[in-house]
């Protein structure tokens, strides 16, 4: 199972919170405009408190898809309806469509917890909305785009060698 290594996962970890959460509201930010369909699919689901943990960060993402809102927290997981744990890498593979969401949850490469009805809406959402990590981020890079987006790229294909393929 692919897990960051310490010398990206410490600098996170000694961030300030609020400037983690920036960070990745800006990211966030820049994919909902780019795809602003995103969460449309999701019907009532869209009220639904979404949670990912990544086991391999000292953090937690929460996503209300109605709001368009995402929080960032450390220490004790928060509430939320729905749950997916697992390993960055492969929770950004899940984002993007680009690994088997049924093979990691069987594999038990992924936890998920909660509303399975609402996770599977927002797996369905997911796929149909083709997201690119590396091109998202760099289109917020402005003239280092190239520079950003090759990099994202290359480091994609390696964390995610051998599980490159879609469930669909």
């Amino acid at each position: 199972m692919p897990s960051l290594p310490p010398l990206l996962v410490k600098p996170v970890d000694l961030a300030p919170l609020w400037l983690v959460e920036r960070v990745a509201r800006h990211l966030f930010s820049g994919v909902l405009k780019a795809h602003p369909d995103l969460f449309e699919r999701l019907g009532e689901y869209r009220q639904t408190r979404y949670g990912f943990s990544p086991v391999d960060l000292p953090l937690h993402f929460t996503v209300v898809p109605a709001m368009k809102a995402l929080a960032v927290s450390r220490g004790a997981a928060p509430l939320v309806d729905a749950r997916i744990e697992g390993p960055l890498v492969l929770l950004l593979g899940l984002l993007e469509g680009r690994c088997d969401a049924d093979a990691l949850f069987f594999s038990r490469d992924l936890s998920v917890t909660g509303d399975m009805e609402a996770m599977l809406a927002l797996r369905n959402a997911l796929d149909d909305s083709a997201i690119d990590l590396p091109r998202e981020l760099g289109a917020l890079a402005g003239p280092l785009s190239p520079l950003i987006a090759g990099t994202a790229r290359y480091i994609r294909s390696k964390a995610l060698e051998g599980r490159d393929a879609t469930w669909n």
